[in-house]
């Protein structure tokens, strides 16, 4: 579907039938931590009060009607996702200013910069591309506001160099960043503690320790991040051998398949989020629900006409005065979700006037936004619909396990408990393991010949392929703790149709799939290849040269890093002549690293580095499924070539003898 591009401050109406939104800040580079916030405004273009500013320590304002949603990896970089209910917004809000900052380095750095405004069911409304930034620290994308009671979005793309402290001030809003040893909490973050800690928080007017003297309350609002915490997990040492197993606190024993399945994945899901907060938080977050006070319920029956409709859970959060809530309908193993039971649950949604519906499968979208299912778009006016898979949901619980986040040894291990649940495969939850029903036919097709890339069924292999991609990244981004992106071409972001008919096209013509992994901190990008018709997954990556030295030099600088990689890894070097390029196996080179280098003119400027693995054939549920040889030769590449590899740092330059000279002389002097 198309949609307008906006030019710089150019303005676009939104239907009257939109009142809720989401407005996705993005930028190229992924590297830099860009701070988004958005701003409630008054008529003069100034907060009201320090709540109307919307950031990371302040993710929610009074009234819920503006969320800061997290930062995400997308194909092209990063991006940050804003929530909006517009039917909430009070009546002296005038705009709502959707900003950035960097603390270090500028907007100019960050590659192209872009506003989208997305609706509850994920379609674009509007978006806005620009790369004329240069020097600013704090960036305006745009701005959205109502005139005449109608909801309007401006692209506004201008900025200053002030940072984020610098942005807020300028907006009204008061800034106090002393250190800790001498400020208690400010109220908006005393606020946020006792939304999520109701039993544990004090009343605001009580001092936390009554013995001590009084500190004076700090004033407005505190930009410092919090510090992540990193609990411990608990050991189990006294089995007397390896085959004795910890009591499980969530049991896979009974489990069956179909509705038994799905209810206790839907039981330890629930439960869990209630017992760990941040994670929680981290579920709730993907589906725009705010920060605060998480409660589930189960099995909650409602009336439809003369029918019942029973949801698997009901998800609460409450956050002050505001109360957020979502159906969730959840599907296990080869489940799929059927377009009559979310409109169902839609129609529940509207009548009794909650937030989103939510559907968690095993589907995993291709990008991020997708719905495996579509609906009828006139009951996404007053209601969300978003999409989760379980894959996302371990990959949360797996973050904050690896990476911080968690500081309570007891919830540590609930979360740890929650995960072994969904490893085993009676859970339904085992994530990507199945090409689909058309996989079969098509693999046949390519190894005869036969396939075209315009057979729907090709299309369809196509998106289930997109959607491994998408599965891989997200795994290595649990696993590594930092943003892996599936690189997608931009012009393929928005049309899933387009997506899936270049990817069908490369199949029928060349028999291979291939996917770009872009991992940060590493030299180069891991490409993955699977080739049909030789039943192999290839696995590569390229590495620029040292830019000094001899030929000899660079193929040295390169094996010291490889050391202990597997021999049967093809390495070529590519010179700087065109069309002159040597290739021979890792063994080899180490045993005469000048197959690579005699008999060539010009210098190496680039290593290309490939591995080949046996692809599986069976479409799913073996080790020797093709989505199992896929993931276990990405992480076999990944973790024996790709990440001992790091780029040239040239030596820093070096003083002369003589210009040391002249520097004593002129100290003596």
């Amino acid at each position: 579907m198309e949609f307008p591009m906006l030019s710089k401050g150019q303005n676009l109406s939104l239907r009257a039938d939109v009142q809720q939104i989401d407005v996705v800040l993005g930028w190229a580079e992924s590297g830099v931590e860009v701070d988004a916030s958005a701003l409630l405004l008054n008529a003069d273009g100034k907060v009201r009060s320090d709540s109307d500013f919307v950031f990371y320590n302040q993710p929610e304002s009074a009234d819920g009607s503006v969320r800061f949603l997290g930062v995400s990896a997308t194909a092209e970089g990063a991006q940050a996702r804003i929530a909006i209910d517009l039917a909430v917004v009070p009546a002296d809000v005038h705009s709502v200013a959707l900003v950035g900052s960097v603390d270090a380095g500028a907007f100019g750095d960050l590659g192209k910069l872009a506003l989208r405004v997305v609706d509850g069911a994920g379609h674009t409304l509007a978006e806005h591309v620009t790369a004329d930034a240069t020097t600013e620290s704090a960036f305006v994308f745009g701005e959205v506001y109502r005139r005449s009671d109608q909801w309007k979005v401006r692209a506004v793309g201008q900025g200053w160099e002030s940072g984020i402290v610098g942005l807020a001030t300028d907006f009204g809003v008061d800034i106090d960043d002393a250190p800790d040893s001498d400020v208690t909490m400010s109220v908006a973050e005393q606020t946020t503690a006792a939304a999520e800690s109701p039993e544990d928080a004090a009343p605001l007017s009580e001092p936390a320790e009554p013995a001590a003297a009084p500190k004076e309350k700090a004033r407005g609002v505190r930009t410092a991040k919090r510090v992540v915490k990193k609990s411990k997990p608990i050991e189990f040492t006294l089995a007397e051998n390896d085959a004795w197993q910890p009591a499980r606190l969530f049991s896979v024993a009974g489990v069956g398949s179909g509705e038994e399945q799905e209810r206790r994945a839907t039981s330890a899901l629930v439960a869990t989020m209630q017992a760990v907060r941040p994670f929680a938080r981290a579920v709730c977050a993907r589906v725009g629900a705010p920060a605060g006070a998480f409660e589930g319920y189960v099995e909650v029956q409602y009336e439809r006409g003369e029918t019942k409709v029973i949801p698997d859970a009901v998800l609460k959060v409450s956050r002050g005065s505001r109360l957020w809530t979502g159906l969730l309908e959840v599907k296990t193993g080869s489940g799929k979700l059927k377009k009559e039971q979310l409109e169902s649950y839609l129609d529940v949604a509207r009548k009794r006037k909650y937030d989103v519906v939510v559907s968690l499968s095993n589907d995993i979208p291709a990008s991020a936004g997708e719905l495996p299912v579509e609906v009828d778009r006139r009951k996404l006016t007053k209601v969300a619909l978003r999409h989760l898979s379980w894959t996302e949901v371990t990959h949360e619980a797996r973050m904050l396990l690896s990476h911080g986040g968690i500081d309570s040894d007891l919830e540590s291990w609930i979360l740890s408990e929650f995960l072994r649940y969904l490893d085993h495969p009676r859970s339904g939850t085992v994530g990507f393991v199945d090409m689909g029903r058309h996989w079969v036919t098509v693999r046949d097709a390519v190894t005869a010949g036969t396939l075209r890339g315009g057979d729907q069924k090709a299309a369809t292999v196509a998106d289930t392929w997109v959607s491994l991609s998408r599965h891989l990244a997200l795994r290595l981004t649990a696993e590594l703790g930092v943003n892996v992106r599936h690189i997608l071409p931009r012009k393929f972001n928005s049309d899933p149709a387009a997506r899936n008919a270049a990817v069908a096209a490369r199949l029928a013509t060349d028999g291979v799939f291939e996917a770009v992994l872009r991992i940060p901190e590493t030299a180069g990008d891991l490409t993955v290849i699977a080739d049909v018709r030789t039943n192999k997954i290839r696995c590569r990556t390229t590495v620029e040269a040292p830019n000094e030295g001899t030929s000899g030099r660079r193929v040295s600088w390169l094996l010291k890093q490889l050391d202990g990689a597997p021999g049967d890894v093809q390495l070529e070097a590519v010179f700087s002549e065109r069309g002159n390029e040597a290739c021979d196996h890792l063994d080899a080179v180490r045993a005469d690293p000048k197959v690579l280098t005699v008999g060539r003119s010009g210098d190496i400027v680039s290593f290309g580095l490939e591995q080949s693995f046996p692809m599986g054939s069976r479409r799913s549920g073996t080790s020797a499924s093709f989505v199992s040889s896929v993931t276990s030769s990405t992480d076999a590449f990944y973790g024996t070539v790709v990440q001992k590899l790091r780029e040239f740092v040239p030596a820093a330059p070096k003083q002369t003898e003589q210009s040391r000279s002249d520097t004593s002389d002129a100290e003596a002097d």
